[in-house]
Formats: structure tokens, C-alpha cells, sequence
């Protein structure tokens, strides 16, 4: 039976590079998939991993019909075999409603990939509704690191090295951007709620207000 999955789990724990592979194996069995990405690291109709991998996709714009976009295809001729969404927390919960019919009237299966939570902890809109609807959610067991080590499980936006808690849900950043840029990084939840990233705890060790070291 065909299904909605939900691949879930924080950034830098391998959700695109899995998308990239799940594409791999089906087409060289000879299926074909329609991969739709939004807000893509790489750009625009770009599925990217941060392994370096790209390929090309199909832009979900907000007002895209994603259920009628692939029956136009489809349509048209077009074979559609399975279907893939990557950065599918940025996905309206009514196209994630389009996303289930499209399992269930088109016999299709549908692999969402997605991070659960914003940088405030709140659940996105988009994985909110694909946790309502999916047949099955997967947790990716590649684990995204803190930098103390820890599991990371919170996701927190950077402005100049700082993390902030207010703004607007969606602002298109990444883990490699330079701290002056707003970027991203992985955190446990004791180093989210105390606020202190890897450049605040690196600031901290630096304070001549730590304990003295003895050499010997």
C-alpha cells in the first residue's frame, strides 16, 4: 500500500542526502519520481545536501497545487512513479492535505523530509499537519551533534554569532553561513534554553572570570 512517510529530525542529521538516495535507488530500477523542494540551501528548483550532492527539483511555491501539478503531469504523459518533498516544514498544511490525497487517489507513495520544530521550538505549520496525517514517521538515526557533544535536538538561528528567539518562522539561512550572516546551529535542549552556542561558549572560556587552571 502505498504511504505518506515523514523523515524528521533536526538539521545536519542527513534528511536531503537520504531524499538524494531514496531518488537513486528507485531510478536506476527504472521508476520515476517528481522531487518538489522549497527554499532550498542551493537555490531555487534545487535539492541539495550537505554532502555536496544537487539535483534538479521542482519549486512548491506557497500557491502550488501539489496534487494538481502531478495530475497535469501525469496528464501529459509524464510516468510518476513515487514522489519526493525535501524542506517540507516550509509546506502550508493544506498542501500536505494534498500531499496524503495524492496517496490515496493516486496510488503514489510520498517520502517528506522536514525538520519538526523553528528556532523557538514551535512546531512549523507543514510538520504539524504531516504528523497529523502520515502513515508512518521516521526519526533519522543519524544524530546531529551540540557542540559539547551532546545529541543535538533544537535548532537555533544566529545573528552575528548570537542566538535569537523572535522573528519570523521562516528565514532562509544555513550551518555554514559566517557569524556575521543569520545562520543555524544544532543544539541540545540545556544549550537552547541557556542561549549559548558554540561562539558564546567559546567567548565564556575566554572571560578571565573562569576558575584558574593549574599546570600542574
Amino acid at each position: 500500500m502505498p504511504e505518506l512517510v515523514f523523515f524528521s529530525g533536526t538539521m545536519d542529521c542527513g534528511k536531503s542526502t537520504l531524499a538524494l538516495q531514496i531518488g537513486h535507488n528507485r531510478s536506476a530500477r527504472g521508476l520515476q519520481g517528481v522531487i518538489f523542494t522549497r527554499d532550498d540551501r542551493a537555490g531555487e528548483g534545487k535539492l541539495s545536501s550537505r554532502l555536496g550532492l544537487v539535483t534538479e527539483a521542482v519549486e512548491a511555491r506557497p500557491d502550488m497545487d501539489l496534487y494538481g501539478y502531478l495530475v497535469g503531469q501525469m496528464s501529459k504523459g509524464a510516468k510518476v512513479d513515487y514522489v519526493i518533498v525535501d524542506e517540507a516544514q516550509f509546506l502550508a498544511p493544506d498542501q500536505i492535505d494534498q500531499l496524503a490525497r495524492v496517496v490515496d487517489d493516486l496510488d503514489l507513495d510520498v517520502f517528506a523530509f522536514g525538520i519538526t520544530t523553528d528556532f523557538r521550538t514551535k512546531l512549523f505549520p507543514g510538520s504539524q499537519r504531516l504528523i497529523e496525517l502520515a502513515d508512518r514517521i521516521e526519526t533519522l538515526q543519524v544524530e546531529a551533534m551540540c557542540w559539547c557533544g551532546a545529541r543535538a535536538t533544537h535548532n537555533a538561528r544566529t545573528v552575528g554569532g548570537e542566538m535569537v528567539v523572535e522573528g519570523e518562522q521562516v528565514v532562509v539561512g544555513d550551518v555554514n553561513r559566517s557569524p556575521e550572516e543569520v545562520g543555524y546551529e544544532v543544539l541540545c535542549r540545556r544549550h537552547h534554553r541557556r542561549r549559548m552556542t558554540s561562539a558564546a561558549a567559546h567567548a565564556g572560556a575566554l572571560s578571565p572570570d573562569v576558575l584558574p587552571v593549574n599546570p600542574a
